[in-house]
């Protein structure tokens, strides 16, 4: 819970910058909360070997950023990427389906924050469609936008906003 936590906050600030190397950590952090959550995944052949090497990976990008090495911490996400590409079997086809869904959720969430669902899409890598099926899935976008607060109430607000 803690990783998926992280991972919101750090979306939140991405919403902000729409920073790729923030998004892609967002990404990552929030991937590393669901294979955790999952056990049958410590279950295949490959798992040790990926999630070490995943684990050291991301105490890699920790470190590049505390020396503000940008390259160094791109280089790392690209690690991750050729790590997941190196897989074979169930393995690799569990973790890109955790990584893609990462990125769908991470799309709404910044779609949530107001950035347009076209941009969101284009930013994150995946389609307008998976992203309005999954937004539409959980309702994000059901805002009514016509319902305010009652003039008696905004007045009295003002009122008191600048002490009248």
């Amino acid at each position: 819970m803690k990783i998926k936590h992280l991972s919101n906050n750090v979306i939140h600030s991405a919403s902000i910058e729409q920073d790729p190397d923030v998004i892609a950590t967002a990404i990552i952090i929030y991937s590393l909360s669901k294979l955790i959550e999952r056990e049958h995944y410590k279950e295949q052949r490959n798992w040790p070997r990926f999630y070490k090497n995943y684990i050291k990976s991301l105490n890699n990008m920790i470190r590049f950023l505390e020396k503000n090495n940008i390259d160094g911490f791109r280089n790392e996400v690209h690690s991750i990427r050729n790590l997941i590409k190196s897989l074979t079997g169930s393995l690799k086809l569990y973790i890109k389906d955790v990584f893609r869904k990462a990125r769908i959720n991470k799309a709404s969430r910044i779609y949530e924050h107001g950035i347009s669902m076209e941009k969101t899409a284009k930013i994150l890598g995946i389609s307008l469609w998976e992203l309005a099926e999954y937004a539409g899935q959980t309702r994000i976008g059901d805002v009514n936008l016509g319902i305010t607060m009652p003039v008696k109430k905004r007045i009295k607000l003002a009122q008191e906003i600048f002490g009248v």
